[in-house]
């Protein structure tokens, strides 16, 4: 019998999910938890062999959380479930080293199956997402640039900038200029988002 730990924060899926994950005749839900930071506690008493987190949950993140999982109970194997399969989620699931990543679009059957094949010490990736981790590129920006493209996502105009990094204003507006050609981005706030969505800020 696999011991699943479960963790979503829409109560009516949740619930839906234990429902359906029960059903399978060698699954087994033995904790299910509504935030980041129950899933630490509650593994350590239900002791699950896969834990199959939400990302976007409230407290402590899913990816947070699967980390600090794998310390505390490495033998527990984390399958991230979300509803956004952007690349830098993605980025950031496998730099975690998480053993699977599904989208909730996914059937209960395929859902079953993805834990059965990371309890089995297997990594899985929704076949949806495939060609986007095949897709991902490398970080273009220099931590400087990274810097100041926090700051302005922040709302710091160039000037503010300059003064918080020591920077002149006129080296700000290059390192901008340079962010925007790198990511092939219309302006600022299109390179913030292009680098948010990236996971690169």
């Amino acid at each position: 019998m696999i011991r699943v730990l479960l963790a979503e924060d829409q109560h009516v899926v949740r619930s839906a999910l234990v429902a359906l994950l029960d059903l399978e005749p060698d699954l087994e839900v033995v904790a299910d938890v509504g935030t980041g930071t129950e899933i630490v506690p509650a593994a350590m008493v239900a002791l699950p062999d896969v834990a199959v987190l939400d990302i976007d949950l409230p407290g402590t993140d899913g990816l947070t959380a699967a980390a600090v999982l794998s310390e505390k109970l490495p033998a527990c194997r984390a399958l991230m479930l979300t509803g956004d399969g952007r690349p830098g989620l993605l980025r950031r699931a496998l730099a975690a080293k998480v053993n699977g990543f599904m989208l909730k679009t996914a059937s209960p059957d395929d859902l079953a199956a993805a834990i059965r094949k990371v309890a089995a010490g297997e990594r899985v990736l929704d076949p949806a997402l495939a060609v986007t981790a095949w897709d991902l590129s490398d970080d273009p920006l220099t931590p400087r640039e990274k810097n100041v493209l926090r700051l302005t996502a922040d709302g710091a105009e160039p000037d503010e900038i300059a003064g918080r990094l020591h920077l002149s204003p006129g080296t700000v507006r290059n390192h901008l200029t340079t962010v925007v050609a790198k990511l092939n981005a219309r302006g600022r706030i299109d390179a913030v988002r292009i680098a948010r969505e990236s996971g690169w800020i």
